[in-house]
Parts: structure tokens; sequence; C-alpha cells
């Protein structure tokens, strides 16, 4: 099933695909309110067959054609991007002259960024106050559908709604300076993320999950020009060991976002801006592609005067 939260007038709606591409509205499919997606991802979760039956069957009402894509998850109860491919890190580590820290492969780290920040597919999005270095971060996004704590990571599958396509946009010359304190970032990345266009649900990917392994091909354009191309399966942490690490003496709940960090060759300041045309300026477009989930487009524009 592909979920969505798509905008109408002032509105945004939780959606489901239906046949022929109608959207159905989640409110009609459950038979109650549903204001977000993420008051409906558990009981979806936990019966992705029945429902996934159901969008099949639906002959009921659909929702209009929408004015847009909004993030499927609009404001994610918690953002949490973790750091776990290998060759991204040692490569951006060592374009700084650092080597790998040890600790890194002992357990999966992450950051907390903000959740009131997500934008949807076709968004405009702009280089923050005193920026000239506005970099793409292609990353799998992993929505929870069903809450937990301390989950096992051979629990971990059952947690998840689905996946979605994450671009994790940094500010590279804020992030540099404040990263040199110890604590961050924090502004270089406190602007905006993209998410979509749609969460496609677990089950549509049980052939791509082997063991703790999830394999799809990711890639980049900017401007039609490929720059980066991956695969999830190159994770060093898997994303049922990610789960455990976000869990542990805390609480996921339904709708919680995880990124997976950023795959190899997945942004600009792993690949060379002297090798990639330079940073992002307005008039870039910008695409990510995960396979079987879309690709999520961005359009770069000029920072507004106030």
């Amino acid at each position: 099933m592909r979920l969505a939260t798509v905008r109408l007038g002032k509105s945004a709606v939780p959606v489901v695909a239906g046949p022929g591409g109608a959207w159905i509205g989640l409110a009609d499919l459950l038979g109650e309110p549903v204001a977000r997606m993420e008051e409906a991802l558990e009981a979806i979760t936990n019966d992705l067959p029945g429902y996934a039956k159901r969008v099949a069957e639906w002959q009921g009402a659909t929702v209009p054609q929408p004015e847009g894509l909004l993030s499927p998850i609009v404001r994610p109860p918690t953002f949490r991007d973790f750091y776990a491919f290998e060759q991204h890190v040692k490569t951006a580590r060592a374009r700084r002259g650092l080597e790998m820290v040890p600790a890194w492969y002992e357990l999966p780290v992450f950051y907390f960024s903000n959740p009131n920040a997500f934008v949807g597919d076709g968004a405009e999005v702009y280089a923050p106050a005193g920026s000239v270095e506005l970099d793409y971060e292609l990353e799998l996004g992993v929505v929870i559908g069903v809450g937990g704590r301390d989950i096992a990571p051979e629990a971990a599958w059952a947690h998840v709604a689905g996946f979605t396509v994450l671009n994790d946009f940094s500010a590279r010359d804020l992030q540099r300076k404040e990263v040199t304190v110890g604590l961050g970032p924090a502004k270089g990345k406190d602007f905006a993320s993209a998410a979509g266009p749609w969460l496609v649900t677990r089950d549509e990917f049980a052939d791509r999950i082997s063991g703790e392994t999830l394999a799809l091909e990711m890639s980049a354009r900017v401007n039609g020009r490929e720059l980066s191309r991956g695969n999830v399966r190159s994770l060093y942490h898997s994303i049922p060991r990610l789960i455990a690490q976000a869990s542990r003496d805390a609480d996921l709940l339904p709708g919680d976002l995880i990124g997976t960090g950023t795959v190899g060759t997945g942004c600009i300041l792993e690949l060379g801006a002297e090798n990639t045309g330079g940073w992002l300026k307005p008039g870039d477009g910008v695409e990510l592609e995960i396979e079987r989930l879309g690709v999520l487009r961005t359009r770069i524009v000029a920072r507004p005067s106030k």
C-alpha cells in the first residue's frame, strides 16, 4: 500500500492509494476519524494483509484530486537520523583529514533533528541565513507503525509500518563550524528535511528483506545528472539494530521517523563540490529515488528577503 498525506485547500488529509490510482481517505478506510496518518499506523501495521485486501476491493468514496503531497508524516513525533553507512562515514571523515572512530563500529549513533521542518514532494527549499554550501543527503526513512520500548532486533521488523525517501538537507558551512564544539549538528540541519512522495508499507518488500537486510537501489540526480548511487543493503548497522538502539530505554511511537543516514556517494560533501558542479543553488532541481518508493523532488530557490 502507498500511504500519503495530501493537501486539499488548507487541510492535510491522510490517504491510501486505491484501485486505479484514486486516493481513499484513511478515515473512510478505517471507519473512524483520522486527523493525522500516525493515528492509523498501528491498526494498519498490525493487519497489513487485511487492509491491503480492503483497499484492493474498495468501492466507496474517494478523495478529490489533491493540490499536492505533503510529507507522509507531516510532523513525526520524533526524528532520529542515524549515521549507519560505512562508505559515507569513511569518505566524509577522510575529506576532513580524520580517521574512523572505533566506537562507530560498536554501536549505531544518531542525532535528533527538527520534526517540524518537513516538506513533501515538489516543495521549494532554500539555504538558511549565512549559508552558501547547501547539500542534499540520500537516505531511507523508516516509519514506526507499532510503538515499543527496548525492542529486540529480531522483533524489530514487526514494528515498521513502511519506508519513504528521505532528504536530510544540510548547510555544510554552518555544520562545519558548529561540530567543532563537540555537540550537534544543529543549525546546519535545522531548516528543512524532505520526505515522500509517500510511505510504502513493509509488506510490499517481503521479497527484499532477508534476515536483517533490506535491498533497495538508491540514486540521486541534480538537474537530471546522476551524482549518487548505492543500495540500502550496504548498511553497516542494520535497520533492526537501528530500531533496537533507538528504543533502548525509550518509547518509540507510531509515526516516529528513523533515518538511515546517507548512503555511500549520497551527498555533495562526500563527492566533492569540485566534482559535482558546486553546492546546490537557486534553480537546481534535486531528485532522490529509491527502488519501489518513487522519486522525491525538491526545487532549490533563493532565500526570501524579509
